[in-house]
């Protein structure tokens, strides 16, 4: 009877781990396309999904060359689209390990002071833009980059060479 206890007892701890988590996120998700935007062949996508607590969380996830020496890729988040000059910085997204290719952030409050809430993404002005380094030089080379929101993320309106370099200053 104590074996069989046991075996019940340890059945229940094994099937209780096995249940997901509660979900932390609602049914409300957006994906967008990262287009090349130099000579290094990144590519990806930016999927925004809401928080339970009506945050968003942006994961990005390039797909290119990896390596197994720490190195991280600054990412930003723009007002204006991508051919826009001087786009300042809405917000600095966590960087994007290239040992995974990937990061995700937790969008807190814009620079210009507004919080972006999912409802409001359709009409957001802005785009995502991947450097290789977060000064010098290596800064001016675009890993990445994909308009979001209102502005047009399709490939057939992605042109390559009118990109412009962002500004890296707040907004």
């Amino acid at each position: 009877m104590k074996k069989l206890a046991i075996i019940f007892l340890s059945a229940l701890i094994i099937f209780s781990c096995d249940q997901q988590k509660d979900p932390v996120y609602t049914t409300n998700e957006l994906t967008y396309n990262l287009y090349q935007g130099s000579d290094f062949n990144y590519t990806g996508k930016v999927q925004i999904k809401e928080l339970l607590n009506g945050d968003l969380e942006l994961t990005l996830e390039l797909n290119g060359n990896k390596d197994q020496d720490p190195y991280y890729f600054p990412a930003h988040l723009h007002f204006g689209p991508y051919d826009s000059p001087d786009s300042p910085i809405a917000f600095q997204l966590d960087p994007i390990d290239i040992r995974t290719l990937k990061s995700v952030t937790v969008l807190g409050q814009l620079s210009d002071g507004t919080k972006l809430k999912f409802e409001d993404l359709n009409n957001f002005d802005g785009h995502i833009k991947v450097h290789l380094a977060d000064s010098g030089p290596e800064y001016q080379v675009i890993l990445s980059v994909g308009n979001i929101g209102a502005n047009d993320n399709s490939p057939q309106a992605f042109k390559k060479e009118d990109m412009t370099v962002c500004s890296p200053y707040l907004n």
